[in-house]
């Protein structure tokens, strides 16, 4: 699995024009799941996620996780984050999995980090076209991948 976390004050997912999810505080995660992630990755990614330390304390550090500021979350499928551009200007997606496979993953990883955060998360839907709007805060982006656990 990848994920693309960005630290926001405010972000939200449209579906044909109807808004399908909006947070305040917290974080947005791009979630790529490719063919070989298991519920192994999941749990580790949505642990890791839940309690990185990318929110500020009252000193202006970042010191404070997800589950310190009782923030929110948006969880979006993307599956082009499995994109390889190793040959020609057509970006490959093969190593992405296909619906079968990555929707019960999908599913798992959000029952995993309600579960480590203690509320429910907002979603996107799976496999449509989404508008994903937000206000990264810092700017802070971190880039997780369970296969190189980094």
């Amino acid at each position: 699995m990848k994920a693309v976390i960005q630290r926001v004050t405010k972000a939200s997912v449209e579906v044909d024009e109807d808004q399908v999810a909006v947070i305040n505080l917290g974080l947005l995660v791009l979630l790529g799941i490719e063919t070989e992630d298991t519920e192994e990755d999941a749990q580790w990614l949505s642990k890791k996620i839940a309690n990185l330390r990318i929110f500020n304390d009252s000193e202006n550090t970042m010191n404070c996780s997800l589950i310190d500021v009782q923030g929110d979350v948006i969880v979006v499928s993307q599956f082009t984050l499995h994109a390889s551009t190793k040959k020609g200007n057509r970006p490959s997606y093969i190593k992405a999995a296909k619906p079968e496979i990555a929707i019960p993953l999908y599913e798992y990883f959000i029952e995993q980090i309600e579960n480590e955060i203690g509320k429910s998360v907002q979603t996107g839907v799976f496999g449509v076209h989404m508008k994903v709007g937000l206000c990264n805060h810092g700017p802070v982006t971190i880039v997780i991948d369970t296969k190189r656990k980094e």
